[in-house]
């Protein structure tokens, strides 16, 4: 069972094997919502299915949401219609991957664990190492999937709301890791939220720090390393993460694991929540 970041040998071996593998396409453009599709269409994995960020793995009905925010989540038992719906039964290793520098693709590795699905991996290095090892590839829709059974699992990771984060704030029991990049980070732009700025307290590491040039997940030890300089003497344990709505959050949760630093936090809300919440308090610089 892979659990984190699996590569492109491993998972084509998986396949020569036959064994029950899923592997689904996350692409995202998110100022152009409709191109991860078309992307997904001109070139995907061979048998991937794909996961829309906006309609597969965010709340439709957001009073029915499980946390606020641009990406609200869904409840859990609304998602699990939407897996049972591509045929993921509870025995399937799962694959997920992107073309964005593994960034959306961790939504879903995070969502499913979410729902007790320990069997998820993420595609280190994503359709582009996939392409350059000569790995198969298809165009088109995604291929029709017999509905099947899929039953909610007990949680293995853990969902923080905004109500837990406030109550927390500045306290040694909780650390917060922010992933936006340092000029969101520390108020000089925002291009997408309605305020600018950072939750007072929070560390800032942009979630694209975990790849090396090659577009790879660094090792554990370089991860574990830096990781280690930013906590500066405070618990793993403590870590929450958070970015602008709860996606690009996710690559440093996974990050940590990889680390060998165990499961942290994830404020999915994020800072799209808590800069729209009335009396929060707002930090710049």
């Amino acid at each position: 069972m892979y659990t984190t970041l699996i590569s492109v040998k491993q998972l084509q071996t998986l396949q020569n094997q036959a064994t029950s593998v899923m592997v689904i396409d996350c692409s995202c453009d998110l100022m152009q919502p409709a191109v991860g599709r078309q992307q997904f269409h001109d070139q995907h994995i061979a048998g991937a299915l794909y996961a829309d960020l906006n309609h597969n793995l965010s709340a439709q009905d957001t009073t029915q949401a499980a946390n606020g925010g641009r990406h609200p989540l869904p409840q859990p038992k609304v998602f699990a219609q939407w897996l049972q719906s591509i045929g993921l039964t509870n025995d399937m290793q799962v694959v997920v991957y992107d073309r964005n520098g593994m960034n959306y693709c961790g939504r879903l590795w995070w969502m499913l664990k979410w729902c007790g699905h320990g069997a998820v991996a993420v595609l280190d290095g994503g359709l582009q190492a996939w392409v350059t090892a000569g790995g198969a590839t298809a165009s088109g829709a995604s291929p029709n999937r017999a509905p099947s059974q899929f039953v909610l699992q007990a949680p293995l990771v853990t969902l923080v709301d905004t109500s837990t984060v406030a109550s927390r704030l500045n306290q040694a029991e909780q650390t917060l890791i922010d992933a936006r990049g340092a000029p969101r980070f520390r108020g000089e732009v925002e291009p997408i939220d309605p305020v600018a700025g950072h939750i007072p307290g929070a560390l800032n590491r942009p979630f694209n720090s975990n790849l090396d040039a090659q577009g790879f997940f660094k090792s554990p030890e370089v991860l574990r390393a830096e990781f280690t300089a930013l906590l500066n003497g405070r618990s793993p344990e403590s870590v929450v993460h958070h970015c602008g709505s709860g996606v690009s959050a996710v690559p440093n949760v996974l990050a940590m694991e990889v680390a060998g630093l165990g499961a942290s936090g994830l404020y999915a809300g994020s800072w799209s929540e808590w800069c729209t919440t009335p009396g929060l308090p707002v930090a710049k610089g």
